[in-house]
């Protein structure tokens, strides 16, 4: 057994506090800015500019964070918000879903690509590879904050966490082991530039979905998450995620639109 004890504070300054995750997406955010600034100044996505690589960072941010209170409020808690309409602006009282994140990302991007005349798919492929690896260390910072763990289990490495009764799986700790072998996949793909438009960004959103899905039969649901036979709510979103993924790639083959860039 590993008992949890770190403290979700990594600074204390007066009333101001510092959080590990509030940084770890802080840095997260500016290393996707990085990465798209490196990439307008390469020519590698068309009608890109540095400036409005960092425009469109701001407003990723803005429609993440929207997208993710909206599903946590539609999806997990509805009743609950209905009867307090006041809370559901109230980020910081915690409740955000990555999948309704995810969705807000993508129309964000859909909507900046289309009034810049940018291809959806180049800014997709490029910046879901660093988002991945946001979303590794926002799952590392989950498990400094004690929270989003799995179900009571006696496996060794079970950890018990603060204030948490039983001893628990890290599910945090496995959903940023697979969020990394995401990401260093996708760096590949990416890197070597030999695939076709889209298929970086849905490989992502299919891979991420079956591993999420897998991962969440042993992650305790959210108090008020509903679950629907057999499966919770984020259960059936990552199902949905996959099986988009998998429609994807089945309409390219389909269609004879190769997968890979001719040579």
């Amino acid at each position: 057994m590993i008992v949890s004890d770190v403290s979700p504070v990594l600074l204390a300054l007066g009333p101001v506090e510092i959080r590990w995750y509030g940084l770890i997406y802080a840095l997260g955010f500016l290393l996707g800015s990085y990465v798209l600034g490196k990439a307008a100044q390469r020519g590698l996505i068309p009608g890109l500019t540095k400036q409005l690589a960092e425009e469109y960072i701001l407003l990723l941010i803005m429609g993440g964070i929207l997208g993710a209170r909206l599903a946590h409020v539609i999806f997990y808690d509805p009743l609950y918000y209905a009867h307090h309409l006041l809370e559901v602006p109230a980020v910081w009282h915690g409740g955000l879903s990555i999948h309704g994140g995810i969705a807000g990302a993508v129309l964000i991007t859909w909507r900046f690509c289309a009034k810049h005349r940018i291809n959806f798919y180049d800014m997709a492929d490029a910046i879901v590879v660093p988002l991945c690896l946001v979303f590794t260390f926002g799952k590392v910072a989950n498990y400094l904050n004690g929270e989003l763990y799995g179900t009571v289990t006696g496996v060794s490495w079970c950890v018990q966490f603060p204030g948490v009764p039983g001893c628990r799986h890290p599910v945090q700790l496995y959903e940023a082991a697979y969020s990394l072998l995401l990401f260093l996949a996708l760096f590949a793909l990416h890197e070597r530039r030999r695939m076709a438009r889209g298929v970086v960004f849905w490989t992502y959103l299919g891979l991420y979905g079956a591993l999420r899905f897998v991962v969440s039969f042993v992650r305790a649901p959210e108090p008020s998450e509903a679950v629907l036979s057999g499966l919770s709510v984020g259960q059936w979103l990552s199902l949905a995620c996959a099986l988009l993924a998998a429609a994807w790639f089945c309409a390219m083959l389909r269609s004879g639109h190769p997968l890979a860039r001719r040579a």
